[in-house]
């Protein structure tokens, strides 16, 4: 099963979409002086990488049992080969008003993203089914840590000089490593396969009430994390005369290092409750990056935030993917689907509220989301706790 280098794979891969993301944090000024381009239109470049992740990571995910994840994981490959390469000669509105070149190859880093995901996801719940939460947190835990890499790439070219197009490059590196990592090693079937459980009964267990709650919330969720994020370099530049992209790597570093306790926590405080506790700490974060200043504030501010986004993701994937475990690949990607499309619509909001309103505005508007998290997960925290407390389930014991 080599279950080692296919971790190494997932992990490498991870690292490349981060490292791409942050270095879109750290070029989206430097867009818009290329393409000639308001906020609200940059938004909706950037906005195309999310909204790719989300359309095929729904369809990405069911077909790891039809296609193989090896075949998925090297189509990303290739996807991420031309939307990096591609991006690098897209034209200015003069001769590409919309930026339809633009949006096309940020479109295929969210469709190479997406893959990705739909694919590791599901590989680590079959490679550690007695670990789950803990395993996929430290998975991504390499999310923050690409954003490190990429993000001080990028931020020490800026800072030396050198083009946009130049810190852009630096996402090859990470991809050209993956892609030979998958090269020759054999995939194992996903865990909802191998056990045998049909497909009207991975579609029947993604239409429970709850599965159906988790993923509307994990829009938001992702949202809170991801859109946020995006305009953090410019609207901190901004407002608080302070390299965003420092708070960034920054605040991701802190979640690399968190990451690797999520298991820890979530046994004692359950799953559920640390959501809602991460909630209440990224709407803090959030309100203080919106009134912040200098820079005392905005690290303090990006303490709160980053501390708060955390666990969002994995734990929201590891919350289906035990207590829904029928729903297999296909809840996975449902929920990675919820979580970008509505990182991508939220991207384009802020971007037309920055334009309209200010930087400031932009966060205030931002601060509303995990504000509202942490009202339902704390009413879910409840439900589970007046049932008798979270309890994972397994397939073999015919529930979910």
């Amino acid at each position: 099963m080599h279950q080692k280098r296919l971790f190494l794979a997932s992990c490498l891969s991870l690292i490349t979409c981060a490292a791409l993301f942050a270095i879109r944090v750290t070029i989206t000024d430097a867009l818009g002086v290329h393409f000639a381009a308001d906020k609200e239109l940059i938004g909706s470049v950037l906005s195309m990488g999310f909204y790719g992740m989300g359309v095929v990571i729904a369809v990405a995910s069911p077909l790891c049992d039809l296609l193989g994840m090896g075949r998925l994981l090297a189509l990303a490959f290739v996807l991420h080969v031309v939307g990096i390469g591609g991006f690098l000669f897209a034209p200015g509105t003069a001769s590409d008003p919309k930026l339809f070149w633009a949006k096309a190859t940020m479109l295929c880093i969210g469709l190479a993203h997406g893959i990705v995901e739909g694919v590791i996801n599901p590989l680590i719940a079959t490679l550690y089914p007695e670990q789950k939460t803990h395993k996929l947190n430290v998975l991504h835990a390499w999310w923050p840590g690409g954003i490190i890499l990429g993000g001080l790439a990028a931020y020490y070219l800026r800072d030396q000089g050198f083009d946009w197009r130049v810190q852009w490059a630096v996402g090859a590196v990470p991809m050209l490593l993956y892609g030979l990592a998958i090269l020759g090693v054999h995939f194992p079937k996903t865990e909802r396969a191998a056990a045998g459980v049909s497909a009207p009964a991975m579609v029947r267990a993604a239409l429970h009430p709850l599965f159906l709650l988790f993923f509307a919330l994990m829009a938001v969720t992702a949202a809170t994390e991801l859109s946020t994020s995006q305009w953090l370099d410019s609207a901190l530049r901004s407002t608080a005369k302070f390299p965003g992209i420092l708070a960034l790597v920054y605040g991701a570093a802190l979640m690399f290092v968190m990451r690797f306790f999520a298991g820890p926590i979530a046994h004692r405080i359950s799953p559920v409750g640390l959501l809602c506790v991460s909630a209440g700490i990224a709407a803090a974060g959030v309100y203080l990056l919106s009134i912040a200043t200098g820079a005392k504030l905005v690290v303090v501010a990006s303490t709160l935030f980053y501390v708060g986004v955390c666990y969002f993701w994995p734990t929201m994937l590891g919350v289906v993917s035990e207590r829904f475990p029928k729903t297999g690949a296909l809840g996975m990607g449902l929920l990675g689907a919820s979580g970008f499309f509505g990182a991508g619509y939220f991207t384009e909001h802020l971007g037309a509220v920055y334009k309209t309103d200010g930087a400031a505005a932009a966060f205030r508007t931002a601060t509303l989301l995990p504000v509202g998290l942490f009202v339902v997960f704390l009413l879910v925290w409840l439900g589970f706790r007046a049932r008798g407390g979270y309890r994972a389930e397994r397939l073999d014991q015919g529930v979910g």
